[in-house]
């Protein structure tokens, strides 16, 4: 199983900026060190090219993003200042998504995964970027399967907290991406669009409930879709310590959606392509356990690693 990750190539953030950055590396330092991964199994991602990008993106966004020539609005909406490290960054990101979807799909004698040690940047919209996201990685992946020829039908099942709007819009128009968003029906982004599936939930949320709409809605995915891949969201922010969150998971209840999920796709022989998406918990560790309970539980679902 392969895990892509980035998290080397530094986004500079000023003093206080309240997203999380070094999750990424405390999360492959945690992973290193248990004894479920090898050296061989980490591996740097190429950067997604302009092409790859170009079948998700505007070209006058991305020329933008290249070039830094993002207005002032543009670059809030994406909370991140702009840099040439940034335009590195996201593009390895996205590259990370490219790469695990043609890893899990490239394996032969049943179903695989690999995941991706950050991305699900999924509120990237077509033409600009907006919630921490620049490149909208997931869409940028499934019309890259599908350009290949690797993936005929696939399914996005979005677990962040927040609807994936971006890749909602982005895709409204192909078919063959099926679209699934749980989230949280009165967090951002506060002008939702319209995924293939939208599960909404309200305020505080527990396990009980959510695993039941997520049981539900698997059920729906895997009948209207019959993806041949499905790339799996798997935000640590509805946990019920999220800064960011407002739903009431616990990190428990978080291994089990994981477990539901992957499993699922596991019993349908289907390839996954995993992010880890979003995730803001006080103290970071919660969140880097919630990421580490996801990639541990793809290893013993798809590789067998206990």
């Amino acid at each position: 199983m392969k895990l892509y990750y980035a998290d080397h190539f530094v986004l500079p953030l000023p003093d206080g900026h309240r997203f999380p950055m070094e999750k990424y590396s405390l999360l492959r330092a945690r992973l290193h060190a248990s004894a479920r991964f090898d050296d061989d199994d980490f591996r740097v991602p190429a950067a997604a090219s302009d092409a790859e990008i170009l079948r998700a993106h505007d070209a006058g966004y991305l020329a933008r993003v290249a070039s830094g020539t993002l207005d002032a609005a543009e670059v809030r909406r994406i909370g991140f200042p702009w840099s040439e490290a940034m335009v590195e960054r996201s593009r390895r990101s996205a590259g990370a998504t490219l790469a695990a979807c043609r890893s899990a799909l490239a394996h032969e004698g049943g179903s695989a995964c690999a995941a991706n040690l950050a991305g699900g940047t999924h509120h990237a919209h077509r033409d600009f970027g907006s919630g921490f996201c620049v490149f909208n990685d997931a869409a940028i992946a499934a019309l890259a399967m599908r350009a290949e020829g690797r993936a005929g039908s696939i399914a996005i099942i979005d677990c962040d907290v927040h609807q994936g709007d971006g890749t909602a819009a982005i895709l409204a128009d192909v078919p063959e991406v099926y679209t699934c968003s749980l989230h949280g029906a009165k967090n951002f982004p506060f002008r939702k669009q319209a995924s293939d599936l939208d599960v909404e939930l309200p305020d505080d949320t527990g396990d009980a409930a959510y695993l039941a709409a997520l049981d539900a809605a698997l059920d729906t995915v895997f009948t209207r879709a019959r993806p041949e891949l499905v790339i799996y969201l798997a935000g640590a922010d509805p946990y019920a310590g999220d800064r960011l969150g407002r739903l009431a998971l616990s990190i428990e209840g978080l291994q089990t959606r994981d477990e539901r999920v992957l499993g699922a796709c596991k019993s349908a022989g289907v390839a996954v392509a995993v992010a880890m998406a979003g995730g803001y918990a006080q103290p970071i560790e919660d969140t880097v356990t919630v990421h580490f309970n996801t990639v541990s539980t793809a290893a013993r679902l798809f590789a067998g690693r206990s």
